[in-house]
């Protein structure tokens, strides 16, 4: 392929042609073509944000991924659930501060019972107006499990209680070989897919993820494209994709070294690979504010969120946490776009 070419024009691309050009096409190459792509879906030139806050009811987990330094083990110095009262303070402020989404995950805590997840859920509905973004795969996983119910069931479950949807943390990277190593205690890539594919068929819409810079290699990034794509022509359920780089101080794992150009090619291929997904996040959380802007001329038309609270890939030694709306949309218009405050829906709250 020697030109640019659009969305449009531009026919659906193989297995073997994905790690083709990512191992060979030269990074602005690849950079040309996510962006037409990205143009052709989203031509009015608008970026998107959303004001939300990620709330970690727990930080206690049995699946002890290397990767993770956020995590505590039951009777840690440190370990925490939250009370109601707490996660409703921090709801209120997110609702003050305009935002209009919790993403509310934890770790796999053996000691939770499931009605405080579905209890949680209701007096949150009870009380507030804002959506529900909620239990990734893997905890979703882990409460089937130790209630002795489907999958399922327990996403029924969790829907009725008022989950609204569904984040794609746990992914990792969607090949077996790689979750062995470096989250050996957490479900499979096989599961994963399980659990998002009930999600969907439920009517919960979700997002997916990529973690990419611990052990994987080139061609089982692309084999996790893939998986995700086939998923997506099956359900139609992913409202997004985000692919982030592995965050590793404090951590037991060993960067194999991702830098900004390695994550440009990773979010180029990504556009291009994953042609049945709308939206895909720039992920400046990871990469920093500068970096976040240019992801939007490789692919990305979405900025993720404001972060009005992290504290994940904070533990992992980030410090690219938190902006506020007025610097986001100052991010965006410096790149030459449209801002625009979305829901988790993609609809539109507001322009700048």
């Amino acid at each position: 392929m020697n030109k640019t070419l659009t969305a449009a024009s531009y026919p659906r691309i193989g297995k073997e042609q994905a790690i083709d050009l990512f191992k060979n096409k030269s990074i602005l190459g690849l950079g040309k073509m996510a962006d037409a792509i990205r143009k052709d879906k989203h031509p009015q030139n608008v970026v998107t944000f959303i004001i939300d806050r990620n709330i970690n009811y727990t930080n206690i987990c049995i699946s002890e991924c290397k990767f993770c330094a956020f995590y505590r083990k039951p009777h840690d110095n440190g370990s925490y659930i939250l009370t109601k009262d707490e996660i409703f303070e921090k709801i209120q402020e997110t609702i003050g501060l305009g935002g209009t989404q919790i993403l509310l995950q934890g770790g796999l805590n053996p000691n939770i019972e499931f009605d405080y997840y579905l209890n949680l859920l209701c007096a949150i509905k009870e009380k507030f107006n804002i959506h529900i973004h909620a239990f990734s795969p893997p905890e979703i996983f882990h409460l089937a499990d130790a209630n002795n119910i489907t999958v399922k069931e327990t996403i029924l479950l969790l829907k009725d209680a008022g989950l609204d949807s569904i984040p794609g943390g746990g992914a990792e990277i969607l090949v077996d070989r790689v979750r062995k190593k470096i989250s050996p205690n957490k479900i499979s890539s096989e599961k994963w897919l399980e659990v998002m594919e009930e999600a969907h068929n439920a009517g919960l819409h979700s997002s997916a993820t990529m973690m990419f810079g611990t052990i994987e290699t080139d061609e089982e990034i692309i084999e996790h494209l893939f998986k995700l794509r086939n998923l997506q022509d099956k359900t139609g359920g992913f409202r997004a994709f985000i692919p982030w780089s592995f965050q590793s101080k404090h951590t037991k794992l060993n960067p194999r070294g991702v830098y900004g150009q390695y994550y440009l090619k990773v979010l180029a291929i990504s556009r291009i690979v994953l042609d049945n997904f709308d939206n895909i996040q720039s992920s400046w959380v990871t990469q920093g504010a500068k970096m976040g802007q240019v992801a939007l001329s490789f692919g990305a038309n979405d900025m993720g969120s404001t972060m009005i609270e992290e504290n994940v890939v904070k533990a992992a030694g980030t410090q690219n946490v938190m902006v506020d709306e007025k610097f986001m949309v100052k991010l965006i218009k410096d790149a030459g776009f449209i801002p625009a405050q979305r829901f988790n829906s993609y609809d539109i709250v507001k322009f700048y």
